[in-house]
């Protein structure tokens, strides 16, 4: 996917935004309750909307339905001024029933219409990166494992050449016992020890 470069510095500030918002100083998750607190500040946020859409985006966090994921593939190549209105994506996104306040509130505002594009664009982009990154990280996996069963098969079948046997040694059932044996006494011998009869 191609990003204009709106996009892909609102991009890492967002994704910034939220893990700022996940967790406190000791580690512990925390997200809901600051989530909660941005929705409630929201009114105080909004004179940041067209400077700093990623700093009232997260209020939106999970509250959009996208019904056709393939136009925000799109829309995240566009620039802010080339962004369409908020009512023509009617049939691509819906919000859960407990955004529509908040919505109403920006939508009022002048740049309301391209910060609520703005913000469904920077979710969708957000849940698509975790469902592409998982799936990268699992593909790895299975690569990775697929490399060691592979190894595992080559310990115990052998290596290339099949020089083990079936199980990954020697098991001397191809007669080779007496020579070794032979072999053995025969440098013991040539060491200064005495020949076993």
């Amino acid at each position: 996917m191609k990003f204009s470069r709106y996009f892909q510095e609102l991009m890492l500030a967002y994704k910034a935004e939220l893990d700022d918002l996940r967790s406190d100083s000791e580690g512990k998750d925390v997200m809901r309750h600051r989530l909660k607190e941005k929705r409630e500040q929201l009114s105080f946020l909004l004179p940041m909307m067209a400077s700093n859409p990623e700093m009232l985006a997260p209020a939106f966090h999970d509250a959009f339905l996208f019904m056709n994921p393939l136009n925000f593939e799109a829309l995240a190549s566009k620039e802010a001024n080339k962004l369409p209105s908020w009512k023509s994506l009617s049939g691509a996104v819906k919000l859960e029933p407990w955004a529509e306040k908040m919505a109403q509130m920006v939508l009022a505002e002048e740049a309301g219409d391209t910060f609520m594009v703005t913000a469904a664009c920077l979710e969708y982009l957000s849940r698509s990166h975790h469902t592409r990154a998982s799936a990268v990280s699992s593909a790895e996996d299975d690569a990775e494992e697929q490399d060691h069963d592979g190894d595992a098969d080559l310990h115990e079948n052998g290596d290339l050449d099949g020089n083990y046997g079936r199980h990954g040694r020697d098991d001397g059932d191809d007669g080779d016992d007496v020579d070794l044996e032979e072999a053995g006494a025969d440098w013991l011998a040539e060491q200064g020890f005495d020949r076993k009869d």
